[in-house]
C-alpha cells in the first residue's frame, strides 16, 4: 500500500514506522527537526529491550504526491480539519481515511473529504511517548480495531488487515465498531474530562465523595445517549470499571488535565463533545456534559489572558 501518516508524534512514528517494513510510507510533519532526523538517521522506536530503525520517508509537505491508497490521522483532533485542508491533494478517488485518534465523531469531518465508505474509523491499544525528534518508545502493544460507516463492498478492510499485520500489528475488523468506540469513550468522557476540571491525579475521583459523584452522572448521560444510538450499555458495569480505572492509577494524569496544566488546548470536543453533538442528534439533554464541555474551555481561556 502507499500510505502517508499525518503527524509525526509517538503514535504516528510507531504506526509510520512499522508499516514501513512492507509498504510506501510517507510520513509528513511540520516540524523540520523531525522530518530532518528521520530522513538522516532514520525512524527510532524503543521496544521489547531494544531500539530498531525504520525508514519510511519524512516530508514537510506531501506536494507532487500522487494520490494515495490509505491516509492515517495521527494529529490532535483539533488539528485534523487543517491536517486534511493542507493534504487535500493526495486524496484521490480510491484514498480511504483511517483514524484512531481519541475520541468520537471523527467520521463527521472525513466525510467531508471522502465518500463515507472510504471512511475507516477504530481504536488503537498500543501507546508510546516521544524521547526526542525522530526517536519514540512504544510503551504498550495491542489491537489495531477499524470498521466501516457501510458495508465493505470493496473488501479493503481484509486488505488494510493484511497491510497491517504483516509489519507486527494485530488488527480486528468490526462490524459494529461504533459499540468499540464508545465503550473506551465512557471512561475518557468521565473520568478524564473530571480530572481535567479538578486538575488531580487520576485515583483522586473514586476516593472523593463529590467527584466520583460528578463522575457517576456524566456515565449515567453518555450511556443513555449511546442506547439512542442503539449500542448496548451496561451502566452498572461502565461504572464499576470506570471505578477500578481511578482506583488502580492513583497517579495516572489524563490527557485532557495535562493539556490544561501546561497550557495546551484539549480535545474535548471530540471527547465530551462527542455526546453532546451525539445527545443532540437523539432530541437528548445532557447538562452535565454541557457544563464539563464549557468548563474545560472556559479553563483553556485562561491562557489566552495570560
Amino acid at each position: 500500500m502507499k500510505i502517508v501518516v499525518i503527524g509525526a508524534g509517538a503514535m504516528g512514528s510507531i504506526y509510520g514506522g512499522h508499516l514501513s517494513l512492507n509498504n510506501e510510507v510517507f510520513i509528513v510533519d511540520t516540524n523540520k527537526s523531525i522530518v530532518d532526523k528521520i530522513n538522516t538517521e532514520g525512524l527510532r522506536i524503543d521496544e521489547d529491550g531494544t531500539t530498531n530503525v525504520y525508514r519510511p520517508t519524512a516530508v514537510l509537505s506531501t506536494e507532487g504526491l500522487e494520490d494515495v491508497d490509505l491516509v492515517i490521522l495521527f494529529v490532535k483532533a483539533i488539528f485534523s480539519r487543517a491536517a486534511l485542508e493542507g493534504n487535500r491533494q493526495i486524496i484521490g478517488p480510491h484514498t480511504r481515511l483511517l483514524t484512531l485518534q481519541n475520541g468520537a465523531g471523527h467520521e463527521d469531518l472525513l466525510k467531508k473529504f471522502v465518500p463515507e465508505e472510504h471512511v475507516v474509523i477504530g481504536t488503537t491499544e498500543d501507546n508510546g511517548a516521544v524521547l526526542e525528534p525522530g526517536h519514540v518508545r512504544r510503551g504498550g502493544t495491542g489491537r489495531t480495531n477499524v470498521g466501516l460507516l457501510t458495508e465493505d463492498q470493496d473488501g479493503f478492510l481484509p486488505l488494510l488487515r493484511n497491510a497491517f499485520d504483516s509489519c507486527g500489528f494485530q488488527v480486528r475488523i468490526h462490524d459494529r465498531i461504533q459499540q468499540l468506540i464508545w465503550d473506551k469513550l465512557f471512561t475518557n468522557v468521565s473520568l478524564s474530562a473530571v480530572t481535567g476540571v479538578l486538575q488531580v491525579d487520576m485515583g483522586y475521583i473514586a476516593a472523593n465523595e463529590y467527584a466520583w459523584k460528578m463522575t457517576v452522572k456524566l456515565i449515567h448521560e453518555a450511556v443513555l445517549t449511546a442506547r439512542a444510538l442503539g449500542l448496548e450499555c451496561d451502566e452498572e458495569a461502565i461504572t464499576e470499571k470506570v471505578r477500578m480505572t481511578s482506583v488502580n492509577n492513583p497517579a495516572g494524569c489524563t490527557s485532557i488535565r495535562a493539556d490544561l496544566r501546561d497550557g495546551r488546548k484539549t480535545e474535548v470536543d471530540t471527547i465530551s463533545g462527542a455526546v453532546l453533538r451525539a445527545a443532540a442528534k437523539c432530541g437528548l439533554e445532557v447538562p452535565t456534559h454541557e457544563l464539563i464541555v464549557n468548563m474545560v474551555h472556559a479553563l483553556e481561556g485562561r491562557n489566552q489572558q495570560k
